[in-house]
């Protein structure tokens, strides 16, 4: 390919407080943690990638557009100058595209300091456009549905995922299931973001080519030099009072199938990424991560990069992770494509942003929606499978980690 030369800049802001109300109402782009990130706004550059290779094609298709481009970057920090929003599907066979879009506007939002860049063709005006705070639309309450795995085939899938394990075919393997909805005409669809970034404010809210969600596990973030990441395997449902609460975080640390499950992740992701460092850490033991419906066992990874690795890279290298996918990785995934009958799409794969210097913040795009032009939405939970799973408590699992999304749209 060759890339289109670009012109961009990027300029101190006062502070804007919403950072959703900047956005489309119906093709949002936003990176959001507690109120701070990025906004997209308009389309500089669309590039779509498929199959096996479509990470490293885009790593390599962003280094072209970086070389092709000027820019002017005074504050020269993370989430400043040029930066493409990504969305990547789960499965190397997916028929939807993994997208970096480029918008024409970016607004940054870090500790009060406020920024705008704004992206254009090299040799053209740039873009004037207004950066206003538009009311959202009117209300609206959708239910989700089961789509093409009812629960009693999840329930199903679950055992034979379990059979599968008990003869020894994969030590763990991920299965989701599927709910459908459908937007009214012209609904606007930064109303459903402002209730998981609200609901869910320490968890990444994105919304990348129709993909929306708020995803509580860091695939990788690299900044410097400097990579982390954070592992999630392992779950609870959230107690309805203080003493239960206490029981079932309790009830998690001690269980011998969540912690055989996380561990499976944690090795997944060191595997990935020693090759690409030279100092590689994680948390001894896990913790209990409290989300407002969920307490997850977590283990923060952090390193140094030792090859170059740009962040689309490290995304190549570490997906897909056995908390999404399972372990071995080759054999779960040939049990997902048999047990699952549907394509899951961008669900479970990365979701973030790369800048121009190759630093960039991903996430798993889990407790996410994926929203058609036309308004179709489809809405993905699942659970890891290992020898002590029960196909009833996986459903309930199941049912827990939609509840971010159906609550959204609902």
């Amino acid at each position: 390919m060759n890339a289109q030369a670009l012109t961009v800049e990027t300029t101190p802001l006062a502070d804007i407080r919403q950072l959703v109300l900047l956005l489309d109402q119906h093709d949002p782009l936003l990176w959001m943690r507690r109120n701070q990130g990025l906004a997209g706004i308009g389309t500089a550059i669309r590039l779509e990638f498929s199959g096996p290779t479509r990470m490293t094609d885009a790593a390599a298709a962003w280094r072209e557009v970086v070389e092709a481009s000027t820019v002017i970057d005074p504050l020269a920090r993370s989430g400043t100058g040029l930066i493409a929003f990504g969305a990547f599907t789960f499965d190397d066979t997916s028929t939807q595209t993994s997208v970096l879009i480029v918008p024409e506007v970016i607004v940054g939002r870090e500790n009060g300091l406020c920024w705008v860049t704004r992206i254009w063709p090299t040799g053209e005006t740039a873009p004037d456009i207004p950066l206003v705070l538009n009311p959202l639309g009117d209300e609206y309450r959708i239910s989700l549905l089961p789509g093409a795995l009812s629960p009693d085939g999840y329930r199903e899938a679950v055992a034979s995922a379990i059979q599968h394990i008990s003869d020894q075919d994969v030590s763990k393997v991920v299965l989701a299931r599927d709910l459908v909805g459908r937007l009214p005409v012209e609904s606007d669809l930064r109303r459903a973001i402002t209730e998981l970034a609200l609901g869910y404010p320490d968890c990444w809210t994105y919304a990348v080519d129709g993909l929306v969600g708020s995803s509580p596990e860091t695939l990788i973030r690299a900044d410097h030099g400097e990579v982390n990441a954070r592992v999630l395997a392992g779950t609870m449902s959230r107690g309805a009072d203080a003493d239960s609460d206490n029981e079932a975080a309790l009830a998690l640390v001690t269980s011998t199938k969540d912690a055989d499950e996380h561990e499976f992740a944690v090795q997944s992701l060191l595997g990935s990424l020693r090759p690409h460092t030279s100092h590689l850490t994680a948390s001894e033991i896990p913790f209990t991560l409290k989300l407002p419906n969920l307490w997850h066992l977590a283990t923060d990874v952090e390193g140094t990069l030792s090859d170059g690795s740009t962040s689309l890279d490290l995304i190549a290298a570490l997906h897909p992770t056995a908390a999404v996918a399972g372990t071995p990785t080759e054999e779960a995934l040939a049990l997902i494509r048999e047990l699952e009958p549907f394509d899951r799409g961008r669900y479970a794969g990365p979701v973030g942003w790369v800048g121009a210097d190759g630093d960039g913040e991903w996430a798993i795009a889990l407790r996410s929606a994926q929203v058609t032009p036309s308004g179709d939405i489809t809405a993905y939970a699942g659970c890891g499978i290992v020898l002590d799973s029960e196909p009833e408590r996986e459903l309930a699992e199941t049912k827990m980690k939609f509840r971010p999304i159906v609550e959204a749209f609902g």
